[in-house]
């Protein structure tokens, strides 16, 4: 069986009300879950509130879930994310600390599905290939929630500028992962 076929079962289950299938779920995603919420939270404390809201969230709406939507892990990191920045939205504006090329890599990563980790360690591999500037509008637009011109304002730079920066960057993107997933298939 396929990893997201058993995810699909599991958040079924937890819709009809299977708690072990809601802890199985969590046991799977909880990691990964607070990793990403501590970097756009920049809070333990918060980020551990946000990942319990979330499976609550989850449970409560699991009957709502559409696999062809999809994956059981995008969905949850999706409601996450929105929720996260919806939370540091609604909080006071923080200045932003534009990272040096190589702090991605040092980065703490909470442990998660060891599965996961080539894709993990491919897509840091590819964004530190990027040029800071690049990284840094794709780190803006997806941590903080920013749009094109709020990155611009931020940025002091032209909204041309910008836009030019995440399409350069997502094209990047796009095309070295593509290209490491064709490698795989072969």
């Amino acid at each position: 069986m396929v990893e997201s076929d058993r995810d699909v079962e599991l958040v079924v289950a937890a819709a009809g009300g299977d708690r072990g299938a809601l802890a199985q779920l969590y046991d799977r995603y909880a990691a990964l879950l607070l990793g990403v919420a501590q970097r756009i939270l920049g809070s333990p404390r918060e980020a551990e509130d946000l990942v319990h809201d979330v499976f609550l969230e989850a449970w409560k709406q699991a009957g709502h879930y559409d696999a062809s939507r999809g994956s059981v892990r995008t969905w949850l990191l999706m409601r996450l994310r929105s929720r996260a920045l919806d939370r540091k939205k609604s909080a006071a504006n923080r200045a932003i600390s534009m990272e040096a090329p190589g702090e991605l890599a040092e980065r703490e990563v909470s442990p998660e599905d060891p599965a996961l980790a080539p894709d993990r360690t491919r897509v840091r591999r590819v964004l530190l290939a990027l040029p800071l500037e690049q990284r840094a509008v794709l780190e803006l637009a997806y941590f903080e929630g920013l749009s094109s011109s709020e990155i611009a304002t931020r940025l002091g730079t032209p909204i041309g500028t910008v836009k030019s920066r995440v399409a350069a960057a997502l094209s990047k993107l796009r095309a070295e992962l593509g290209a490491g997933s064709r490698e795989a298939g072969q």
